[in-house]
């Protein structure tokens, strides 16, 4: 990293025509990575990476340059360069930097990135081995363990002076089940900010026989019917419903520039009075956690709805601009070649008060949605469809034989409002979020809740 110096003769650089803000990004990486296929090795190894991004705002104009090359004077230039592109506003002072902050939210007993790769490679194949003799139907494995380090310096022209750092580990165990050319699969995927003990303490075969047996009963299930029914959601991976429908018109890249449906909303009803949500980067150990954001402020535990009235938006420093506020401490990027803007972190809607077993008991006839998969919004308009990938039909407050090939289609704001019953099992669990700022680590959240009338597109069997 830079010393304070460097990074103010860059912000000078930055600062020599019109821009009214300048910020410094420094970056270095570190990731460790091994995989298997069918008990096979097909990747192991490390890598590393550093780079500088250079931010200049005038109003809510913008330019941002980035380098790997982090010799001093070809930051400077660049960072002229970026000067004489900027248009509008005026020149700023530069304050004083700030002693040096450095924070973190990783909570590490032993180091992951000690451990040699061969012992990764052994945890795997234990449950390679179990998976491909669990049962004839289950013919492929393919399990990962991915690491990654990551410490993160934000230097700008009010002074701030940060450096985050941040170390995730995360598996994937993954089966596929064959039957009469028909492939079906079960994945579980778990991601943490803790240390090589998450994988010490990791029910490998518990969690490894769950994918094949989903796997299983997805090949020799039926065809989910079509049509509008109550819809069950199970806890868990079911948010990512909430995070694609719901959370990202609530990020400030959307509202800021009024392209979502959820724009001058604040205090008002947008949910049923049963759902409460929250944005929250500072629980510890969890996946999407950070304890400072990419532009150097602290992160939040931020209210976004409560008992369904909207109570905030997630925004950065454009947003705020934009949207003549503060910003939440929600800006995050990919890496240091992509500007930050406003994004999610662990968002989950929040626990209510009925017990899972009676919701099911309380549900006539419907779908029970265990695990979802990927899916599409549009945040200008709420529209939404997204894949199920494991599900079971219920009947008279029964759960009864699973379906397969189910896709849930409807509306953002028009779910939100649908929700009649919410569980008290809030569980969270990892994903990867993409959006202009690229791809980073969220988790997405919900006890067990059901939303009264639904789209299905399926078939009848």
């Amino acid at each position: 990293m830079f010393n304070d110096s460097d990074c103010g003769r860059i912000l000078e650089a930055a600062m020599s025509t019109t821009a009214d803000f300048a910020e410094v990004f420094q970056e270095e990486r570190e990731s460790r990575s091994a995989a298997l296929l069918n008990g096979r090795v097909i990747r192991a190894g490390t890598s590393y990476d550093s780079g500088t991004g250079i931010r200049l705002l005038a109003g809510t104009n913008s330019v941002y340059v980035y380098s790997s090359d982090n010799d001093i004077d070809v930051l400077i230039s660049l960072a002229k360069e970026a000067a004489s592109a900027i248009k509008g506003g005026s020149s700023a002072d530069i304050k004083a930097l700030t002693e040096l902050c450095r924070t973190s939210m990783t909570s590490i007993a032993i180091d992951p990135m000690s451990i040699s790769k061969s012992d990764y490679v052994d945890f795997l194949r234990k449950a390679s081995d179990y998976a491909l003799g669990y049962d004839p139907l289950i013919t492929q494995f393919a399990g990962s363990v991915a690491i990654g380090k990551r410490s993160a310096r934000v230097i700008n022209t009010r002074g701030v002076n940060t450096e985050d750092t941040t170390q995730r580990i995360r598996l994937s165990l993954e089966t596929i089940a064959t039957k009469d050319g028909e492939k079906q699969s079960g994945r579980v995927a778990p991601g943490t900010m803790k240390g090589y003990e998450f994988i010490n303490e990791y029910p490998v075969i518990d969690k490894t026989r769950e994918a094949c047996d989903t796997a299983i009963r997805m090949v020799n299930a039926g065809y989910a019917p079509s049509g509008k029914m109550a819809a069950i959601l199970g806890n868990g991976f079911g948010g990512v419903i909430f995070h694609e429908a719901c959370g990202h018109a609530l990020e400030a890249t959307a509202v800021g520039i009024k392209n979502s449906y959820f724009t001058d909303m604040l205090g008002q009803q947008i949910a049923s009075p049963l759902v409460s949500a929250r944005d929250n980067a500072r629980i510890e150990g969890a996946w999407g956690s950070y304890a400072t954001d990419d532009e150097g402020n602290t992160s939040s535990d931020l209210l976004l709805i409560e008992n369904g009235i909207l109570k905030n938006y997630l925004v950065d420093e454009v947003g705020a601009r934009r949207m003549n506020c503060k910003p939440t401490g929600c800006a995050r990027r990919h890496d240091y070649s992509y500007a930050p803007t406003s994004r999610m972190s662990n968002t989950y809607i929040c626990n209510g008060e009925s017990d899972p077993k009676d919701i099911i008991a309380n549900t006539e006839y419907g779908i029970y949605c265990t695990q979802m998969g990927g899916g599409s919004v549009d945040t200008s308009t709420g529209d939404f469809n997204f894949a199920v990938n494991e599900a079971f039909m219920v009947r008279e407050g029964k759960i009864a034989e699973p379906v397969r090939g189910a896709t849930l289609i409807g509306k953002g704001q028009e779910i939100l409002k649908n929700i009649d019953m919410v569980g008290n099992d809030l569980d969270i669990s990892a994903g990867m979020c993409g959006s202009v700022s690229g791809n980073i680590p969220v988790t997405v959240g919900q006890p067990t809740l059901r939303v009264s009338s639904i789209l299905v597109g399926g078939r009848e069997a």
